[in-house]
């Protein structure tokens, strides 16, 4: 089963619309490092933490290694948090996954090491092709990505998904 590393940014997105738990029941084994978990999931009560737990979400302690390249991350790019780096050091030493994000920059750096990145417009995606969620909540979650001046989507992928949902709706 694919292993998703999941970026604190992706995370509170996918809250801001109520997906955060829809995405656990997607088939991949979803996992976050424990520092974004104990330090920046904070607006998160612990409950709502222990029930992803318990739906599925797996919370991994990094290695002394993974620490190290984390920090060496740090220094080389900017535009990362540290937690950034924290994400994108366990996606590297996790084999065959991809590393789950909202932040462009933290894709980008990801992809320039051979990780797969993807943000919130591929789990929209991928809970429409499981059908893990009824057509009108995904168009509704878009919706609100585009109308939130915190999200930074690309708004022409937002517009053609929404009018592609749009129709699927109509059809039914």
């Amino acid at each position: 089963m694919p292993v998703i590393i999941i970026d604190t940014s992706c995370m509170i997105d996918l809250r801001k619309v109520d997906l955060l738990e829809a995405l656990l029941q997607l088939p991949c084994v979803f996992v976050v490092p424990d520092v974004l978990y104990d330090g920046e999931w904070l607006c998160l009560a612990e409950d709502e933490k222990a029930a992803l737990c318990e739906e599925g979400l797996e919370v991994r302690e990094l290695t002394a290694e993974a620490v190290g390249k984390a920090s060496q991350y740090f220094k080389q790019h900017a535009s990362l948090a540290l937690n950034d780096c924290f994400a994108l050091a366990l996606a590297e030493e996790t084999e065959d996954c991809t590393l789950l994000s909202g932040d462009s920059s933290l894709r980008q750096a990801a992809e320039s090491v051979g990780i797969q990145a993807h943000g919130v417009l591929w789990v929209t995606d991928e809970l429409e092709r499981h059908q893990v969620v009824e057509i009108r909540i995904l168009h509704d979650a878009l919706e609100i990505f585009h109308e939130d001046d915190t999200i930074f989507l690309p708004e022409n992928e937002v517009v053609r998904r929404l009018r592609r949902l749009s129709r699927m709706s109509r059809e039914r």
